[in-house]
């Protein structure tokens, strides 16, 4: 029996809010906030003209450099906060600075998209063959 968390999933910033709680992440965004007090730091990212925000929980990572305005990506477990809503329970905090994060975005619809396809192919070989 493994006691390693399951695999986490990319997430675009701006998706994250819709997870529900105990779903393992993965997901960036430039450092904006960083609450040491709280272990607490806020990550932002542009979408459709908005700015969407990730609270992650630092606890577990801690201590760390924080460079505000850097990239950084976070792998973790969603978690339900009161005033908050979802928060990431970090397991790595890594800076990425330097990151195309329009690449990073294309990557993740890319993987999606062959994921998406692999399944579908899968199930087509699966399905019984009507023998009449």
């Amino acid at each position: 029996m493994s006691m390693l968390p399951p695999t986490a999933v990319f997430r675009l910033p701006w998706e994250v809010d819709s997870m529900t709680e105990g779903e393992s992440v993965r997901t960036f965004g430039r450092l904006v906030c960083y609450q040491p007090d709280e272990s607490r730091a806020t990550l932002t990212a542009q979408h459709a003209s908005k700015e969407h925000r990730v609270f992650v929980q630092t606890q577990f990572v801690e201590p760390f450099n924080p460079i505000i305005g850097a990239q950084y990506l976070v792998l973790g477990e969603t978690e339900m906060y009161e005033g908050v809503g979802v928060m990431v329970r970090a397991r790595v905090l890594n800076c990425v600075d330097g990151v195309n994060t329009a690449l990073l975005q294309k990557a993740i619809t890319e993987q999606r998209s062959f994921f998406a396809e692999r399944e579908c192919k899968q199930g087509e070989v699966t399905q019984p063959q009507d023998v009449t």
